[in-house]
């Protein structure tokens, strides 16, 4: 991989880029906020050498939804799972359109 592609990759929105806190600082949340929605199976965040949880901006565009929607009363595993059917017709609209479908991470 060349030095250029190496740093093109850093801009991707899948490349694991932000720490725990950094993430829920973003998010405006908590760290046990991100463990839920996880626990829930909504977003998978990759793990750093040291074990350490590393959140892309997709994962924090789905976070991102998850909350708003906690935020409004619904319940954490509720809320997730609305999330996945949201991001599940996305796919299956733009797979309609004969576009080629966003790779998802998790959802």
């Amino acid at each position: 991989m060349t030095e250029e592609n190496s740093l093109s990759r850093l801009d991707g929105d899948d490349y694991p880029a932000y720490t725990m806190g950094r993430a829920a600082e973003m998010l405006g949340t908590t760290p046990a906020f991100l463990r839920a929605i996880g626990e829930a199976r909504l977003i998978t965040p990759l793990r750093s050498e040291g074990g350490h949880r590393r959140y892309s901006r997709y994962q924090l565009k789905i976070a991102a939804r998850a909350r708003e929607l906690v935020d409004q009363g619904t319940p954490v595993e509720a809320a997730c799972r609305i999330v996945i059917l949201e991001e599940a017709r996305r796919i299956n609209e733009e797979h309609q359109a004969g576009v080629e479908p966003r790779r998802t991470a998790d959802a």
